[in-house]
């Protein structure tokens, strides 16, 4: 049998992987605290849910424009213009099924053979492999202590061949802000470059400390560049809802509309019609969701930080924390030498029934990742899990 040579040097989640490892033992009844989940732990608000019911009752079921509905990118667009200054028609707003859908689209729009695609690291892990699923090269970029690229940095990695920078802010893995100063930089490299700007903006309204900058919003000459990327996922607590969505020039726009016709059709139209709802609706659950994260985070990087031999720096923003375990690798647990961070995940769940992600998975192996859409009750109950598993290591 012979198959597609692309599709199979395609790499499975790590993420995903974790947990299903972690939802295995909980279902043989053991008792496990999972900080690997990239999803929130709250139910989608009672109001969005009650939107999907009453298009569901009127028989909102048919196909819908393929790039969403007028009324849905309308909604779209008044966020934008009302968070981020920002002015897009309906036109150049283009709906998917989530906003890892919407990336597809992108570089399945802007990429040829061989371009290369500007990637900050640690990453999300599906970026390189959505780049290289539409023919183009990921090119990496250190970002060292800060987790974040600079505009030198970047400007260094661009070559003939780079078509594109990703940019993700708040990011995950990491849970970093761009400043406004950080981005003014770098938009000027991508205007001199004449390369895209693909914003991933999908935690935009997780941050904590600061306030969130949009690089489309610093002058025309970047916004025709930048490819936004958002989504109702993270926000809303609507992970299973599948609604992403970006904002671009009207050219490109029409190029992915027209893409996405002939690949997926339209995206769910209840979902869609939730959307709006989620949009438009009262916002006080978006700032109950933060208000909760923004304690977690400060419980969970406290514990952290408490225990001698691993370390974290305080994200601004998302729902992660990217724990530094670099004093750990060499060292053996019960003659099992720690090698990098995959081994330490895997031991960490065998023995303590305890999930976290490799960091590995977004190239940065002396690290591992940590979810706080969890309770309290299980921060508290998996750090002093990890914290006996750390003391346990040896030379």
């Amino acid at each position: 049998m012979i198959l597609s040579n692309k599709a199979t040097q395609i790499e499975p989640s790590v993420t995903l992987k974790i947990t299903a490892m972690a939802k295995k033992l909980k279902s043989e009844g053991r008792d496990v605290v999972g900080f690997g989940a990239g999803e929130p732990d709250f139910d989608t608000p009672e109001n969005i849910k009650n939107a999907a019911k009453k298009a569901l009752d009127m028989g909102l079921t048919r196909y819908t424009p393929a790039s969403g509905s007028l009324e849905l990118r309308a909604a779209i667009a008044k966020r934008l213009e009302s968070k981020c200054g920002l002015e897009y028609a309906p036109e150049d707003i283009i709906v998917s099924n989530g906003a890892k859908h919407s990336l597809f689209n992108i570089f399945a729009a802007i990429l040829n053979p061989g371009d290369e695609v500007i990637i900050p690291s640690p990453y999300w892990l599906t970026y390189p492999e959505l780049v290289r699923m539409s023919d183009g090269e990921p090119v990496f970029v250190e970002t060292g202590e800060s987790f974040k690229a600079t505009a030198d940095e970047i400007r260094a990695a661009i070559t003939d061949k780079t078509k594109a920078l990703i940019l993700n802010s708040p990011s995950n893995p990491c849970g970093t802000v761009y400043t406004r100063s950080e981005l003014e930089q770098i938009a000027k490299v991508a205007v001199e470059a004449g390369i895209f700007v693909i914003s991933d903006e999908i935690y935009d309204e997780l941050i904590y400390d600061g306030e969130h900058v949009s690089i489309a919003s610093l002058g025309k000459e970047i916004k025709d560049l930048t490819i936004l990327v958002n989504g109702m996922s993270k926000t809303y607590a609507m992970t299973g809802w599948r609604i992403g969505y970006t904002a671009s020039v009207r050219e490109l726009a029409k190029v992915m509309g027209a893409y996405q016709s002939h690949a997926a059709s339209n995206p769910n139209s209840i979902a869609q019609y939730a959307s709006i709802e989620a949009l438009e609706g009262p916002q006080d659950q978006v700032k109950h969701m933060k208000d909760v994260f923004k304690k977690r985070r400060e419980l969970l990087c406290g514990l952290i930080n408490d225990i001698n031999g691993v370390s974290c720096k305080v994200p601004g923003g998302a729902f992660y924390v990217m724990m530094d375990i670099s004093e750990l690798i060499g060292k053996k647990y019960d003659g099992i030498e720690i090698t990098g961070s995959l081994v330490f995940s895997e031991l960490l769940l065998e023995q303590t029934l305890t999930a976290v992600v490799p960091g590995v998975a977004f190239g940065a192996d002396h690290h591992v990742r940590l979810s706080y859409a969890v309770s309290e009750e299980n921060i508290k109950k998996g750090l002093g899990r990890i914290n006996e598993f750390v003391l346990a290591i040896k030379p």
